[in-house]
């Protein structure tokens, strides 16, 4: 599984998931300050499973029901790593089901 985490997402973050899963930043995709649909419509087309972020507001943002993959939203107090970390179980779930191109929102 191809995962990218969204700029505000800590990158360290990415140390929480399988080995088996491939996890990006958008700064080693050297896509920092893309706007999120281009961003997402970038990450389909690098063959990305699913976007990790915190910013509640993409969904108001993009047409939802034109997504051209997955969002996951994490909802922590906070974007720090000690808040995200133990949200990593809620998105391994949604993961583990069949995805589709829509907003899933893992609350705290």
């Amino acid at each position: 599984m191809k995962l990218l985490l969204d700029e505000s997402v800590p990158r360290r973050l990415a140390s929480s998931f399988p080995t088996s899963f491939t996890v990006q930043t958008v700064q080693q995709m050297g896509w920092a300050g893309t706007g999120n649909g281009r961003l997402l419509s970038l990450a389909a087309g690098e063959g990305f499973h699913a976007f990790l972020t915190v910013d509640r507001g993409i969904e108001h943002q993009q047409n939802i029901h034109d997504l051209p993959l997955p969002v996951i939203i994490m909802l922590g107090v906070r974007n720090r790593l000690a808040d995200l970390q133990p949200l990593v179980p809620g998105v391994m779930e949604v993961l583990s089901g069949e995805l589709q191109r829509r907003v899933y929102r893992v609350p705290r």
